[in-house]
């Protein structure tokens, strides 16, 4: 009999030291999940601080929004596109990612599915002229700007960038194309700039600020050192600029900086055949061609 007696209560020891075990094993791994999911919840805050505005609120919606606008009202003829395909392929080239390594290979899918054909005389394109080369286009109808295509339509005047950490987009800041060159905006708007110019065809117009102290055509620009070099010269038979100046500014174009540069890139072969030009000075004069 004592012998039974110390086996149970060996037994009962070990059985007791188990659960002491089991509970201060317990213990420790949900004081660990509390300590990981705290520095998760203060890693996902840690957003990167840049000078440029933030994500767009609601982007999901506005692209969506757009893209079904542009394919149903601005363009039928463009109604099988996928325009929730489209997004998820936007999204793809930028969350998760550092704003400043973006890379053309994030963008490339996106750009094969937006693709689509620019009618031959239609190219418009334009630098420093904003405002006005898009209220033309939208009371004239003659011409496409790069905003008019699918791909800028979606993004005019919209703002993304991602973030390594949760959630992934940074809707606090984004950086400025002068912050970072390879950033989400920079490198979807030299791509596209780059696609519009390839698509350009017959005779084309440019649109520039003859206003500008720095002259009217400046090589930095996305026309002056992208768009004008990826105009094809077996597709484009004429480039017409039109040199747009403010109301009481001189009235020859040939007197504005930088005009002779502009002609030395235009009569380069090698870009294109030949260009006119014609001096424009306010926006009515504009709508009359």
């Amino acid at each position: 009999m004592p012998l039974q007696n110390r086996s149970s209560k060996t037994r009962r020891r070990t059985i007791l030291l188990v659960i002491i075990m089991v509970l201060i094993v317990t213990i420790v791994a949900v004081l660990a999940a509390v300590l990981l999911a705290n520095e998760t919840k203060e890693t996902s805050t840690q957003l990167l601080q840049w000078k440029g505005r933030g994500t767009t609120k609601n982007l999901q919606e506005v692209i969506l929004g757009r893209c079904y606008n542009y394919i149903t009202t601005v363009n039928p003829e463009l109604r099988d596109k996928d325009c929730q395909n489209i997004w998820e392929t936007m999204q793809k080239a930028f969350i998760y990612k550092n704003p400043c390594n973006i890379t053309t290979e994030d963008y490339q899918p996106l750009l094969d599915l937006t693709s689509h054909p620019i009618p031959c005389n239609k190219s418009l394109f334009w630098s420093k002229t904003n405002d006005l080369v898009h209220r033309y286009t939208k009371t004239s109808h003659n011409f496409l700007t790069l905003e008019d295509t699918l791909l800028g339509y979606m993004a005019d005047g919209v703002s993304w960038c991602g973030n390594p950490s949760s959630p992934g987009i940074n809707y606090e800041s984004c950086p400025k194309w002068s912050e970072c060159e390879s950033n989400p905006s920079s490198v979807y708007w030299k791509m596209a700039s780059k696609m519009f110019a390839e698509a350009a065809c017959g005779v084309v117009q440019v649109m520039l600020n003859g206003s500008i102290e720095a002259g009217a055509f400046r090589s930095n620009s996305i026309f002056g050192s992208i768009e004008i070099f990826n105009l094809d010269p077996d597709k484009v038979s004429t480039v017409q600029i039109w040199l747009m100046q403010n109301i009481g500014g001189p009235q020859n174009c040939f007197l504005s900086v930088n005009y002779m540069q502009l002609q030395s890139y235009l009569h380069n072969p090698v870009i294109f055949k030949f260009c006119t030009s014609l001096c424009l000075c306010n926006p009515t004069e504009a709508q009359q061609i």
